[in-house]
Formats: structure tokens, C-alpha cells, sequence
């Protein structure tokens, strides 16, 4: 059995493979991590998400910019798709349904993406309606669809000032829907002023965050 020693170190490797944009290291890092026995949701959550927080953060302090974003990216969807495969899923209980997209005028889409992840290996039916998303959009497919979230993605502060009329919208037509929020701009408070129920700080708790959303909500 692997040490937990033996994990981390594979695991910073693979934060450390991502963060410095080394796509060929991040994908044999992950092999690794399976054949030694390190469980490949643990992996993702340990290691490709964190990797990915980071690099948010370097592109909001611009130490990165758009060319380092991207090579991340590819970086850590080498490591996933290592992964995702290896990945169980949690089906047991209720099935959950959460719609989710990249609000209007944000064309980003790696944060939403490794969400969507997080949420399918955890059993939940996704509803994706991709990046720079129409405010009216998600309003029409929460009506359509009648998720138990519906979660709004930004990574630049500009296009999070859509946020506020987005929920606005969404409670107009359905008071209450439950819509959960997130992206590197954003914070706790910033979501709760924007009249978000719920607030997710990464990917790896994006989960854990709307499983205690819809408890609080009684849902």
C-alpha cells in the first residue's frame, strides 16, 4: 500500500507538472499516481484542482497571462484525461441535476470545466451550457431543465459584474432556485452581495459547497 508520504510527493509532482505548464509530466504523473495505487478522484482533487487555483491566481496577479493560462490548461486536461476514466462515481441516493455555464462576456471556460468533473464523477447530471453564456440563457434552460443548482461561472472581474442581474433573472422567474457561484475574482462576500445562495472557492469544493446549499435550502 502506498505511504501517504509517497502520495504527496507524487501529488506535488503533479501540482508543481501543471503549474509550470509541463503537459508530458502531468500526464505521466498521473499514470504514476494510478499504478501506485493513489486513487484517481484523490488525484484530480489533490492535484490537478489546486494546480489550477493557482494559476488562477497567477493570472489575477498578472504573473501569468492568457499564453501561460492556456499551456496550463492543456497541462492539466493531459492529467485528466488520464484519470477521468478511473474515476467512480458516487450514484447512490437522488440523483442531482446542475446547470452550469461561463457567464456573458467571459469566454473562459478551464475553471467551469474541471467543476463539470467534479460534479460527473460525483454522480450528478450536468447541464453545460458552454462559456459567454447569454444572461436570458440560463434563465430559459433553469425553466426548461429545473436543476437542483445553478451555477454561474467568471474568471475576469469585469464579466463577474454580470453575476447581479444574472441571479436577478434567474429569481425573477423562479424564486427559488438555488444558484451557486464561482470563479477566481470572486469571494464569499461578493457572491452573497450579489444575492447567490452559495459560493464556491475551487473546483475541488464545488461539490461538497452545493451538497450543503441544497441541506441549508431543504432540497
Amino acid at each position: 500500500m502506498i505511504t501517504e508520504e509517497r502520495t504527496k510527493e507524487i501529488l506535488k509532482k503533479l501540482y508543481d507538472a501543471v503549474v509550470n505548464m509541463d503537459e508530458i509530466a502531468a500526464r505521466e504523473l498521473s499514470q504514476t499516481a494510478l499504478e501506485e495505487g493513489i486513487d484517481a478522484y484523490e488525484a484530480m482533487d489533490r492535484g490537478l484542482t489546486p494546480a489550477m487555483d493557482r494559476v488562477s491566481e497567477l493570472y489575477n496577479n498578472n504573473e501569468y497571462y492568457v499564453p501561460e493560462l492556456l499551456l496550463c490548461s492543456d497541462a492539466m486536461y493531459a492529467g485528466l484525461e488520464v484519470l477521468r476514466p478511473h474515476i467512480k462515481a458516487d450514484i447512490s441516493g437522488k440523483k442531482r441535476k446542475i446547470l452550469i455555464g461561463t457567464v456573458e462576456g467571459d469566454i473562459h471556460d478551464i475553471g467551469k470545466n474541471l467543476v463539470i468533473t467534479m460534479f460527473e464523477a460525483s454522480g450528478w447530471s450536468v447541464h453545460d451550457l458552454g462559456r459567454d453564456v447569454q444572461l436570458s440563457m440560463f434563465v430559459e434552460e433553469q425553466k426548461r431543465i429545473r436543476p437542483d443548482i445553478v451555477a454561474l461561472s467568471a474568471l475576469m472581474t469585469t464579466s463577474m459584474m454580470a453575476m447581479p442581474r444574472a441571479i436577478e433573472m434567474i429569481k425573477a422567474g423562479d424564486p427559488d432556485a438555488a444558484i451557486m457561484v464561482g470563479g477566481a475574482p470572486l469571494t464569499r462576500d461578493i457572491a452573497m452581495g450579489y444575492g447567490a445562495d452559495g459560493y464556491a472557492r475551487s473546483a475541488g469544493r464545488a461539490v461538497q459547497e452545493a451538497l450543503r446549499l441544497l441541506e441549508r435550502l431543504g432540497k
